[in-house]
């Protein structure tokens, strides 16, 4: 008996070891699949990226960015689900990939001479130029040699370290500082509160970013342009690269470039781009119509109808067939999936939309904490509409960890361009937001609120002003700092 089992065990051992020679065999040299082919039987792509507006960071919807949007596209195309990760800095993304812990690089990465001798690179989907970015009311630099002197601040790792090293060939007296701990809102913010004297940044990011820092103008621009593009394993393997390549050149034809460069980057698409004049415009031309919608919801769900018909106006200027190319539609901007939960059929349809939103914004409202009241209560509301609960959460706890009050709208708002820091941004769960976004957009809310309160009470003509709301309670608030002779009324308390 002990003879038999010995002579399965050698049988089974020898069979072990056959198996291996045989799998030793079959992904050595030649026969190991190529970088398409793993990719497709792991199932996924892994990209490597950044948080940042130009890169990758979680919406209110859930993860975005020009280059995450992209990428997912290009996960789809192959069939196969996309990983994110994120390198703290930016020079430790060219680790991550010698070490295979990504697919490739995503991250507003430029194709220099210098970086095509470690990677191999996709095609170019964008051509950038180098800006340098200086404190208005400071002297303008205009060329190379007017950065001797100044107090330069740059990403470590970038391109913007290799234009400054060419540079200072010629002009020895320029020196900068390095940062690996920074991001560009930061940089950019540095600048604009004079902590700095000067930045280096591509200047499609500066289209993206620099209007919200109205501190900031571009000094000159550096002489030619540098390509984006994506960054791959070197070597000899270009099964994924020229995937990449086809994909590309297949979005370039078919304008899904474009539109996505259109999504984040065009200035119209900015909410602080809103002025006075297209709103009152709108007063008279589109809210006519949605008027009694935005008075019958309200009426429903114990809304001031002005307050639903600013948040409106923000979303989507009080166009009924509104849609981004995120896929936010209506009135209101829904999502897909927030129509889908709130049991919307048509989010097209204004009725459907402007009652999702009164819902939408209710729901957001009763899961703050109970200890958070009017108005602070609303203005945090709608600060999650816009950036997600999560975020809005993020933000609350680092007002308290910087010893304010998390329950007070007022320093809470004052924190939330916090979350496009990369100092800060890197202790909270959800990451990157714009915050200073989410703040302008309720500032703009507030803003057409009390407009519109203004209109009503003066009986404007544009406004049918013969519906009363009813609500649990009201509260007086000055809506401008100043006494005036209308309350704003809100919710109760959930």
């Amino acid at each position: 008996m002990l003879r038999i089992k010995l002579q399965k065990l050698r049988q089974g051992l020898t069979k072990s070891i056959t198996g291996a020679v045989a799998l030793v065999f079959l992904y050595s040299g030649n026969d190991q699949p190529d970088h398409l082919e793993q990719v497709l039987q792991r199932g996924s792509l892994t990209m490597l990226t950044r948080n940042g507006a130009s890169s990758y960071y979680l919406g209110a919807d859930g993860p975005t960015g020009p280059e995450y949007t992209l990428v997912k596209e290009f996960a789809d195309h192959l069939g196969v689900e996309l990983h994110i990760e994120v390198a703290v800095a930016f020079n430790q993304l060219s680790g991550l990939l010698n070490s295979r812990q990504g697919d490739l690089i995503a991250a507003n990465l430029a194709r220099t001479p210098g970086r095509e001798k470690r990677f191999n690179f996709g095609p170019d989907y964008l051509e950038t130029a180098t800006v340098v970015v200086y404190r208005r009311g400071q002297r303008r630099p205009r060329s190379v040699e007017d950065l001797s002197g100044r107090k330069i601040m740059v990403i470590a790792g970038s391109s913007y370290e290799d234009a400054l090293a060419e540079a200072k060939e010629t002009v020895p007296g320029i020196e900068w500082e390095p940062r690996s701990d920074v991001g560009m809102e930061e940089l950019l913010l540095a600048v604009s509160d004079g902590a700095i004297d000067i930045t280096l940044l591509d200047s499609n990011i500066y289209s993206l970013s620099g209007h919200f820092y109205p501190g900031v103008a571009i000094g000159f621009t550096l002489p030619g342009t540098l390509p984006l593009a994506w960054a791959f394993p070197g070597g000899p393997d270009y099964s994924l690269v020229e995937r990449a390549g086809v994909f590309i050149e297949a979005s370039r034809k078919s304008q899904r470039l474009q539109k996505i460069y259109n999504a984040f980057y065009m200035p119209e698409k900015r909410l602080d781009r809103v002025g006075m004049f297209q709103f009152l415009q709108q007063v008279r031309e589109r809210l006519p119509d949605l008027l009694p919608l935005f008075q019958e919801a309200a009426g429903a769900y114990g809304i001031d109808w002005r307050l639903l018909a600013a948040m409106g106006y923000q979303e989507s200027h009080w166009d009924p067939d509104a849609e981004s190319y995120t896929g936010v539609r209506g009135v209101m901007m829904l999502t897909r999936r927030t129509a889908n939960q709130l049991g919307i059929k048509d989010r097209l349809d204004p009725e459907q939309s402007i009652e999702g939103g009164a819902r939408y914004f209710l729901r957001l409202r009763k899961r703050l904490p109970s200890r958070i009241v009017e108005p602070d209560r609303t203005w945090m509301a709608l600060a999650a509409y816009n950036l997600g609960m999560g975020h809005l959460e993020d933000v609350r706890v680092l007002t308290e960890s910087l010893d304010g009050n998390p329950d007070s709208w007022e320093d809470v708002s004052q924190r939330l361009e916090l979350l496009s820091k990369e100092k800060w941004y890197r202790q909270t769960r959800y990451g990157y937001a714009r915050g200073f976004e989410a703040k302008k957009y309720v500032e703009n809310i507030r803003a057409y609120y009390e407009i519109l309160i203004w209109m009503d009470t003066q009986d404007h003509p544009l406004l049918i002003a013969d519906f009363q709301q009813h609500t649990p309670f009201t509260i007086e608030i000055a809506a401008t700092g100043r006494s005036r002779g209308n309350a704003l009324i809100f919710p109760g308390s959930p």
